[in-house]
């Protein structure tokens, strides 16, 4: 636990396999104590029963506003992690927060992104303010969550999360927020702060070869690069191995470090291809591809991601003005995983940890990243987001 008197963060992490006692474990090394306690942010292994595992967390915290969610893997300053629970508390006098929740249903995600956005208005006492969001990752193109709560709340509050992960199962995620485990919902949580707050993004993927024109796609599909087939040009341009050509799980294994960069007016965003279609020859991404677009083939290491890592944490730093951060919250792309494995991903916790000078770390291997400073434009993919809390 740190902090300068009115804010302090505490984190606390269990791996026992009992969900509710899980909670209980993480959420009471989270508080150490402390009952003045303004926030609860919980991620946790799909492999526990949600309800059980709020309720844990709930028998300690009592009712203090909650958000959470399931994931690809939980992040701490102690290391990652693949089957247990994570909990970060925010408290003391300079905190104040609120939390909300919208199922994505008929209304699509930004419906439900304009809704969770009402909440930033429940919280104008403070000079800073974020809204922290975590959404579905199964539910479509998280784009139009930033573009619905874009919509409602313009430029004046900054957002940053993630995409609720399910352990790569690919079936369904949850959503935690007070009192509930949803599926198929956004929740968010608008932290007002008497300090600032930072974000920094960063991906380490570096352009492989000539940039190419994406000459048709609908929404999330590339049809085709340079007028051929989509993915003909990106198996012949990336030199893929053999059975990529024909088998889904070695296709997927390739892309997860071969992103698709596309080109945006304030920057270079990745998105993940994550699925071949060997039968028409397109790309299917995770996210909008604009057709028309510049875009290029993508490919990182162990040492471009780490020094990513380091660059994320930096310009999230950068807005604390040289104070030291209260804590920090990462949001990691799932795919990153692949290119740093086992050894990489103790190194670049150890990177955050060493960024965040002792303070408390929490975050989660996400489906997708959210990060909105500037600008309408907020989902990332193969990304690394860092909120430092001042």
């Amino acid at each position: 636990m740190t902090g300068p008197g009115d804010r302090w963060t505490g984190t606390g992490r269990s791996s026992t396999a009992d969900a509710r006692t899980a909670g209980a474990e993480a959420a009471r090394a989270a508080l150490a104590g402390r009952d003045d306690v303004t926030l609860l942010v919980v991620f946790c292994s799909d492999g526990y029963d949600a309800g059980d595992l709020l309720a844990g967390v709930r028998g300690v915290a009592g009712s203090t506003p909650l958000i959470g969610c399931s994931t690809a893997g939980e992040i701490a300053a102690d290391g990652p992690g693949d089957a247990g629970v994570v909990v970060m508390a925010l408290g003391g006098s300079g905190f104040t927060a609120r939390t909300a929740h919208a199922e994505i249903g008929d209304g699509g995600l930004r419906e439900a992104g304009a809704r969770v956005a009402a909440v930033a208005a429940e919280v104008d006492d403070r000079p800073h303010r974020v809204l922290l969001l975590l959404s579905d990752g199964l539910a479509g193109d998280q784009e139009q969550l930033v573009r619905g709560v874009y919509g409602v709340l313009g430029a004046a509050v900054p957002m940053v999360g993630g995409c609720a992960g399910d352990d790569l199962r690919m079936t369904r995620t949850t959503q935690l927020q007070d009192d509930r485990a949803l599926t198929g919902s956004v929740v968010a949580a608008v932290l007002g702060s008497d300090a600032p707050l930072g974000i920094g993004v960063s991906h380490g993927w570096q352009r492989v070869g000539d940039p190419m024109l994406v000459t048709d796609s609908v929404d999330n599909r590339v049809l085709s690069i340079d007028d051929k087939p989509a993915l003909d040009v990106y198996l012949t341009r990336l030199s893929a191995p053999e059975e990529a050509w024909t088998d889904a799980a070695a296709f997927t294994r390739f892309a997860l470090t071969h992103p698709l960069g596309i080109s945006r007016r304030r920057g270079e965003h990745v998105r993940f291809v994550a699925e071949a279609d060997f039968d028409r020859r397109e790309l299917v991404c995770v996210a909008h591809v604009p057709r028309g677009g510049l875009a290029w083939f993508m490919e990182g290491d162990e040492e471009s991601v780490l020094s990513a890592t380091d660059a994320a944490c930096s310009a999230a730093l950068a807005p604390l003005g040289g104070a030291d951060p209260v804590g920090l919250l990462a949001f990691d792309c799932i795919a990153r995983r692949g290119v740093l494995e086992d050894g990489g991903l103790a190194r670049e916790t150890s990177r955050i940890a060493a960024n965040a000078g002792g303070a408390p770390v929490a975050g989660f291997y996400t489906y997708g990243e959210i990060a909105r400073t500037s600008g309408t434009s907020g989902f990332h993919n193969q990304t690394l987001v860092v909120l430092a809390v001042g």
